[in-house]
């Protein structure tokens, strides 16, 4: 049991391919309670209790300050305290930059971006009064690459604004005993990608994967897992790789 006696946040959740819900069963496997957050409130409601009576399901758009922050609260009158926050939810568009217009642009930022910002405003002042808290943010190896997997140039973007951001936040509350670090997936099979990718498609990546495969959300949720025990203890500011071996470096 990893972690025991702890409770997690994570955004995104509900969706049944999910790496937020499979997160979401691991944690609960180890012990913790999770508050599964979505924008489709029926459906996060729906996903924490197939995990059992102990966990929650709250709406919740990141892109909005004020519903995380509500959200936030209601976790905290529910659970008391929180432990670890997974900032998984997000969203991606496969178009070429030409085809990017400005609401497209916002959207892609709002979501991936702009709401890892939100989510962690929301939590940091709790983990702060603690003393202790682990901070998980979904990037991709899209940012690393400069895209050319799923997600447009948008997507990359925003991405790689994940990775800078949850640097800077792992150097600013390292005093607070708070963790956070970064997970960079490679193409992993979701509900986002879902019926997009034929067997062709599919077949030229994984030739460019070293292990020969597609990842799976179990995969992506076994290093959050990680990333929430005190088995990182001593990690913060890292970026994990999950990718098969797609991008070495």
């Amino acid at each position: 049991m990893l972690l025991k006696g702890r409770t997690a946040v994570i955004s995104g959740a509900a969706s049944l391919r999910g790496i937020g819900l499979a997160t979401a069963r691991a944690y609960a496997a180890h012990g913790a309670r999770v508050a599964i957050l979505d924008l489709d409130e029926t459906a996060a409601k729906a996903a924490a209790a197939a995990l059992g009576p102990d966990h929650i399901g709250v709406a919740c758009d990141v892109a909005d300050r004020a519903a995380c922050d509500r959200a936030i609260a209601h976790v905290l009158a529910a659970f008391g305290q929180i432990d670890i926050l997974v900032n998984n939810a997000g969203i991606t568009q496969p178009v070429k930059i030409m085809e990017i217009d400005g609401p497209s642009w916002e959207r892609i930022i709002d979501v991936n971006l702009t709401g890892v910002l939100h989510l962690s405003q929301a939590v940091i002042p709790h983990m702060r009064s603690r003393k202790s808290g682990s901070i998980a943010c979904m990037s991709s190896v899209s940012a690393q690459r400069g895209g050319g997997i799923f997600g447009g140039p948008h997507y990359s973007a925003a991405k790689a604004g994940v990775l800078g951001l949850a640097k800077a936040m792992a150097r600013e509350l390292g005093p607070d005993g708070i963790r956070v670090n970064c997970v960079t997936p490679g193409l992993i099979q979701t509900d986002i990608t879902g019926d997009k990718l034929t067997a062709e498609m599919k077949t030229k990546i994984v030739e460019g994967i070293p292990l020969g495969r597609l990842g799976t959300a179990d995969d992506v949720a076994g290093i959050y897992l990680f990333l929430a025990s005190d088995l990182s203890a001593y990690v913060t500011g890292a970026v994990i790789d999950v990718n098969g071996g797609m991008l070495i470096h």
